[in-house]
């Protein structure tokens, strides 16, 4: 469903992304780990369109995203952002429905409601919460609504953007719990970043180690514990010794 070949972007001097390649089948969850700065966020946002890659080729389902139909590409995917990014002005079920009241996906108000609804029950919050207000909810629940709102739609992809961020251990097994049973239940192809090892374990198929620009090992969850990677081991496990510098 996604495959990234040779992708490169330097912002200046800087190269974030220095032959990055990865394939994503369709209907399955991968999780891109890494440290702070090594180019996880630039990957999704070269996927979306948002930054151009310098070079390299980005297909979504075998087509090159730089043709056809951009309001049709993005329609295919759903986003669950860092932090839930609630709008907070506007109730809860318009958040859920954000891409349901407008654009190519407009629906009846009434019919979008019934549907913001629905998905806010699929993530175990019950309809009362449709009329509030972000701001008189917890965390937890904010994030609830960022995935039914990234689910509203019924998208062919999913990104997760750091999905369980801010959440109490509890609340984040809730969350990784639920982006499990979900991308299964709608057949979606998942990707994920995170430095919650927890969360890895939790919902990917397939891991891949992002590091200096370059996929350093990718391969099924089961596997990576015994991967043999020095990359892999010393971040998996948090070890200060090894390849990755610590920034001091």
């Amino acid at each position: 469903m996604i495959e990234l070949t040779n992708i490169h972007k330097r912002f200046g001097a800087n190269k974030v992304l220095q032959g990055t390649s990865l394939v994503v089948p369709k209907g399955t969850s991968l999780v891109i780990i890494g440290g702070s700065g090594t180019g996880k966020s630039i990957t999704l946002k070269c996927i979306l369109g948002l930054v151009k890659p310098d070079s390299g080729t980005i297909k979504i389902d075998g087509r090159d995203i730089s043709r056809g139909d951009r309001d049709a590409f993005l329609a295919r995917f759903g986003m669950l952002f860092q932090g839930a990014a609630l709008f907070d002005s506007i109730p809860v079920w318009q958040n859920v429905a954000f891409r349901l009241l407008r654009g190519t996906l407009k629906r009846p108000f009434e019919e979008a409601r019934e549907i913001a609804v629905e998905k806010l029950r699929r993530v175990g919050l019950t309809p009362d919460v449709a009329d509030k207000f972000p701001a008189e909810l917890s965390g937890g629940m904010q994030k609830r609504v960022g995935l039914a709102r990234a689910i509203a739609a019924e998208p062919e992809i999913i990104f997760f953007d750091e999905p369980t961020t801010g959440l109490d251990p509890i609340m984040a097994g809730v969350i990784n719990e639920l982006i499990r049973e979900i991308v299964v239940e709608m057949g979606a192809t998942a990707m994920t970043i995170t430095h919650d090892m927890t969360s890895v374990r939790a919902i990917a198929d397939t891991v891949a180690m992002l590091h200096d620009g370059v996929i350093k090992w990718t391969g099924p969850v089961a596997e990576m514990d015994n991967s043999g990677d020095p990359y892999l081991d010393q971040f998996i496990y948090g070890r200060a010794d090894g390849p990755i510098e610590a920034v001091r």
